[in-house]
């Protein structure tokens, strides 16, 4: 088999990587190639890194966030009161695989929505699956859902998640519906996977926010065991000049 019959092969069994390195190594001059075993290492490699690099972006794009975030951009302002050294030791995300809570407070526009999305896409580089959702959307979501018959497996794809990020959490008032709703998904995942809550409410007020003793109660101790918390301070972040807005 020549050279360009082994391209077109694997081409044929979709191991693009190791195509992709085959057809790099064909511009070179024979005396340039490496040895068989380090051939062999090298496109097993390529192989690898590329698969990992598609199932890192599939994870992305089906996470549907809003905005690409980072933790590594992330600013430690004295104003902002963030705890970098808590930051630090929630990124390796190890609080996700234990199925523990992460709780984000502060004003609007203090960069709470940044770092719970920096957070998703570190857990899509692990391999993690991430669900990205705006509470208002996920409630009009559930809504339909219950109409068109597809509530349970709507309920079963969030059970899935390694990591479900709720933001804008008491932006507008649920009915009675969305509670029982929101509380059967807390009660699915509890234990088996990690929720990340963005709200401008301190948690103190959650309570009324659900404005349902009873529903609150279970909603509230299934999210506030083992949960971590970070409460963001200072002014808005928006009225940053535009190149300075990318670090929040």
């Amino acid at each position: 088999m020549n050279q360009q019959a082994t391209l077109d092969r694997l081409n044929a069994l979709k191991l693009s990587g190791m195509a992709t390195l085959w057809q790099t190594l064909l511009q070179l001059p024979a005396h340039q190639w490496p040895a068989t075993d380090q051939l062999v290492a090298q496109l097993l490699e390529a192989e690898w890194e590329y698969r990992q690099h598609r199932r890192t972006q599939t994870a992305i794009r089906e996470a549907r966030f809003r905005y690409e975030a980072s933790l590594e951009e992330i600013i430690y302002t004295p104003q902002r009161q963030l705890d970098k050294n808590l930051v630090l030791r929630l990124a390796d995300l190890s609080f996700v695989l234990r199925g523990e809570n992460l709780l984000m407070t502060g004003a609007t526009g203090c960069g709470k929505s940044y770092l719970a999305t920096a957070f998703g896409y570190q857990a899509c580089l692990k391999g993690l699956r991430v669900g990205y959702y705006a509470l208002p959307k996920l409630v009009q979501s559930l809504h339909l859902a219950r109409a068109d018959g597809s509530f349970t497996k709507v309920l079963a794809r969030l059970e899935r998640l390694h990591l479900l990020i709720l933001d804008d959490w008491g932006l507008a008032p649920l009915d009675m519906e969305a509670k029982l709703a929101l509380l059967q998904i807390m009660e699915d995942r509890y234990g088996r996977g990690s929720t990340i809550i963005t709200s401008q409410l301190p948690v103190a007020q959650w309570y009324d926010y659900l404005a349902e003793p009873t529903i609150a109660d279970a909603f509230l101790d299934r999210l506030l065991h083992q949960a971590h918390r970070i409460e963001l301070k200072g002014e808005s972040l928006r009225k940053k000049t535009k190149g300075e807005e990318k670090n929040v």
